[in-house]
């Protein structure tokens, strides 16, 4: 793998053999900030999988904290393993002393895999983890602002598709029931939207009919994406949208919480083909990161809140751009959050006395 050609700033490999940790951080970029990103526990079939999935996400996040105009770089962290069984104390505060050893140029938090107890741990042995419990002064569970932002981005693609900000009447088809599908989904319900899902975990499903028995279940996500819908949300893992899925929804809109939705890059391209308007992941599910950012300056659920508010402006500027210069909402994303990394980048070039 050529990790040296990926354009990031560094990439590091962990290991202790004593707790088994093996992981790999990678930063993409502190043009705006310090690298802050997720710390995805997961069994890889092998290194270069776990290297390849770092380098991606960690340009992601780049890019959302950019538009989320947080003055934050992208980074990821994976950890190779399974978290129900690999996971103990000795590895987690290794890992947090290899975090620790970054200076600050890397912030982690939660991801797939791992939970705000977890980052408790971690932050046993270094100053720079977030997204802590909130008995230790931490914001909690970030899904509920990543389900709000999703929803708000859901909100500007009804108004820039169908003249109003609402989803009352629609139909939303949810790929995905935990913790952002479950919170999108009850946001879903409040505004008046008709709301089918599906989970590969059973359990996942019946918590959340029990919030809302009005929800519709079927058995797959081939069958979700057979039934008739006005928006489309994959809020399981990436890779959701590949040619099969693009070219069978009948969706006027795909607007999700998973991260890394586009199975290939041309993807984005297929369903503005298909009119079909993509609100793109990693603009809409900067909730969490915005969550997460306003825990290091004393955390206010109610000023994350207002802060993941403006993903609806956000969104409906990405819309406008790419309707102006003709390319999909995802270019026309990327060419935004550039803007902003090479703009207030440049900003550090200006020495300030010391």
């Amino acid at each position: 793998m050529d990790v040296l050609g990926s354009g990031h700033e560094q990439v590091v490999f962990c290991s202790d053999a004593e707790s088994g940790l093996r992981a790999v951080i990678a930063i993409h970029s502190t043009a705006l900030g310090p690298a802050l990103g997720g710390t995805r526990f997961y069994p890889y079939a092998g290194e270069d999988a776990a290297v390849a999935d770092a380098l991606r996400l960690s340009k992601a996040m780049s890019y959302k904290n950019s538009l989320a105009g947080l003055d934050l770089g992208g980074g990821k962290a994976v950890i190779i393993g399974d978290p129900r069984t690999d996971k103990t104390e000795a590895l987690l505060r290794a890992y947090g002393r290899f975090v620790e050893s970054l200076g600050g140029r890397y912030l982690t938090a939660c991801d797939v895999g791992t939970y705000n107890a977890d980052l408790d741990v971690v932050a046993r042995e270094t100053r720079f983890a977030h997204g802590r419990s909130e008995a230790y002064g931490g914001c909690g569970d970030s899904s509920v602002l990543t389900a709000y932002g999703v929803f708000q981005g859901m909100r500007a693609a009804a108004q820039h598709c169908w003249g109003s900000p609402s989803l009352a009447g629609r139909t939303v088809a949810i790929a995905g029931v935990g913790k952002v599908g479950s919170w999108l989904a009850g946001h879903l319900v409040d505004d008046g939207a008709d709301v089918v899902v599906t989970d590969v975990d059973p359990a996942a499903v019946e918590r959340l009919r029990a919030r809302h028995p009005q929800v519709r279940v079927v058995e797959d996500t081939a069958a979700l994406v057979r039934t008739p819908h006005d928006v489309y949300a994959p809020c399981a893992l990436g890779g959701a949208l590949d040619a099969d899925t693009v070219a069978a929804l009948p969706a006027r809109v795909v607007c999700g919480g998973a991260n890394n939705q586009l199975a290939t890059a041309d993807m984005a391209g297929r369903l503005a083909e298909r009119g079909i308007l993509y609100a793109p992941d990693f603009l809409v599910n900067a909730g969490g990161v915005i969550q997460v950012e306003d825990e290091r300056h004393g955390f206010s659920f109610a000023r994350a809140q207002s802060k993941a508010s403006g993903i609806f402006d956000v969104a409906l500027r990405v819309f406008a751009l790419a309707d102006a210069e003709g390319v999909s909402p995802a270019v026309a994303a990327d060419r935004l959050a550039e803007q902003r990394i090479r703009e207030v980048g440049r900003l550090a070039t200006i020495r300030l006395p010391r």
